[in-house]
């Protein structure tokens, strides 16, 4: 019988994020709470910049972005604002986060360890650029590494494909 495998990858779906901004950037166009303090939100190449007079509203409008993001089944670990610390532009405050493409290096490492040292006997991860392909001669061996790798708070979204 020849093995069975699957790729974890970390891939965002840029379509449903632009329609997550669109909602958001409409929403605080037309919240009274955000009459007159400059707020936006916009892309700037692959990142989304949110600015405003205060560090309070970014961090409101951060809210709503990810309120948008979450019901469009966008994970939150997809956008990385750090620390979420507005920084001062002159009279207004901007905070920026870069979208998160691919499993890098670190994370590839501590993910196949956690195969390795929790998973079932006989599994092989394989680490391919920023993308682990995972192999067994069992599927329910990978099913049970899929559900360990959901159990665990890492800080990529995973998504499990190519499953043959």
């Amino acid at each position: 019988m020849a093995d069975s495998s699957f790729d974890i990858v970390s891939k965002v779906d840029r379509q449903e994020v632009d329609n997550a901004l669109n909602q958001a950037a409409k929403e605080i166009a037309t919240r009274y709470d955000f009459k007159g303090v400059g707020a936006s939100i916009e892309w700037s190449g692959e990142s989304i910049v949110i600015k405003a007079n205060s560090a309070e509203r970014v961090l409101a409008v951060v809210d709503v972005f990810e309120t948008k993001l979450i019901r469009r089944g966008v994970s939150l670990k997809s956008i990385d604002f750090g620390d979420k610390e507005p920084k001062a532009s002159g009279k207004e405050y901007v905070l920026s986060g870069p979208t998160k493409e691919g499993i890098d290096q670190e994370n590839a490492k501590k993910i196949s360890k956690i195969i390795r040292d929790e998973g079932p006997k006989g599994v092989k991860p394989l680490i391919q650029g920023d993308e682990l392909r995972v192999t067994s001669k069992s599927r329910d061996d990978l099913q049970a590494i899929i559900a360990l790798l959901k159990g665990k708070d890492l800080d990529v979204a995973l998504q499990f494909t190519n499953y043959r």
